[in-house]
């Protein structure tokens, strides 16, 4: 079986990450900061820890400025729900997964001012396009680092002086790149990075979070979620320091445990070392699935701008038909469709249809890439 669905959840993991959860359930089980005894103090520390590889990876100096939350989704919407106000002008792009648009939509029926700038038929954004959306009440820029779609990588960094130029924020949906691609909060001028676990950090499901920077005003940021924090109990209001301010619930320490282990995997590997080999195999899928008649390759089709994402087609053939020949005849797994993303796809030219996705890994090789290779020229072939 060739697993080429990692743009969705990455499989599979580090053995070090089934490792850690085990080892929380068999050995520590506590709830991380609730309770004195040693497994809750325990719990804490794997927590803890995990903050600190992540704060490490992202180049976050307090680590207590990472909140966990279910997923990369979660973390938008505490972004977008908690800071954005009736009046206030959001700019976006294009390109957005629905984890953006569809909170952004909502917000806008409900007087949040919002402008979509459109990218190129690759999906490439231009930064002066986005400086020139900017109005007197803009408050926040909303970009994905790479799209989910067709992998193209934006210019955040480019994108983070022109909001700090114009005393805005700047939200990067890291979901496609925390893991797979170098990312420094400093030095890329991002403000709020929401990730999730489950991808290129190779965590389990059901992990994520919320980089909150220092430009970031906590007193505007309204949680998601009130309740118990385990600090502050005597209170019925809400703590207003972090990360509790935006953790209410226990908190998935099984998941975090694991989500831990894959991030030191992502540090001791090194992020240049795996961006290195993902792009290695996108160009050769690249030359690969071009060379094929009657296939159409999206994107930039150049490895250095995006991610070891591929979206393609067939002629004369649906995308969730060559999916499933991919899938019970060579036995390789992606994913066909809109990709929850479905302006990606009208402005890359594929809606409503959608694509084929493979979503490669640092896990995959060579042959495996020569084999879908193959696999995408018989299915091909057998139609034309």
């Amino acid at each position: 079986m060739i697993y080429f669905d990692n743009a969705a959840t990455t499989w599979p993991k580090p053995p070090g990450v089934a490792e850690a959860v085990l080892n929380f359930v068999q050995h520590i089980g506590g709830s991380p900061g609730r309770s004195g005894h040693r497994l809750a103090v325990e719990a804490n520390r794997v927590v803890y820890d995990t903050r600190e590889a992540l704060a490490t990876l992202f180049g976050v100096a307090d680590p207590l400025r990472i909140v966990f939350t279910a997923n990369v989704t979660e973390a938008l919407n505490l972004v977008l729900f908690g800071y954005l106000r009736p009046g206030d002008h959001v700019v976006t792009t294009s390109m957005e997964h629905n984890s953006v648009m569809r909170p952004l939509r909502y917000l806008q029926s409900l007087g949040v001012e919002l402008t979509v700038v459109p990218c190129s038929s690759e999906g490439v954004l231009d930064a002066a396009d986005v400086e020139k959306a900017i109005r007197p009440n803009t408050v926040l820029l909303a970009v994905n680092h790479a799209s989910n779609a067709v992998g193209t990588i934006q210019p955040v960094a480019d994108i983070g002086m022109i909001a700090r130029q114009h005393g805005l924020l700047l939200l990067v949906d890291a979901a496609q790149t925390a893991g797979a691609y170098p990312i420094d909060m400093d030095q890329m001028h991002i403000d709020l990075l929401a990730f999730t676990g489950h991808k290129a950090l190779f965590g389990p499901q059901g992990t994520g979070g919320l980089c909150l920077g220092e430009r970031v005003e906590l007193d505007r940021l309204r949680p998601l979620t009130r309740g118990g924090t385990g600090s502050q109990s005597e209170l019925e209001e809400q703590p207003d320091f972090l990360p509790d301010k935006y953790e209410s619930g226990t908190a998935n320490g099984v998941g975090i445990a694991g989500l831990g282990a894959g991030v030191r995997f992502v540090l001791e590997q090194g992020i240049e070392n795996i961006r290195q080999h993902e792009q290695m195999l996108t160009e050769r899928l690249l030359a690969g699935l071009q060379d094929i008649p009657g296939v159409c390759v999206y994107g930039t089709r150049d490895a250095r701008r995006q991610t070891a994402c591929v979206s393609f087609n067939i002629k004369g053939i649906e995308p969730s038909d060559v999916a499933l020949r991919l899938d019970e005849e060579y036995a390789i797994l992606c994913r066909p469709g809109l990709h929850c993303a479905p302006a990606a796809h009208r402005t890359i030219g594929t809606y409503p249809r959608g694509t084929v996705r493979f979503g490669l890994s640092y896990f995959n090789s060579v042959e495996e890439v020569d084999a879908a290779i193959r696999a995408v020229r018989n299915i091909a072939m057998k139609k034309h």
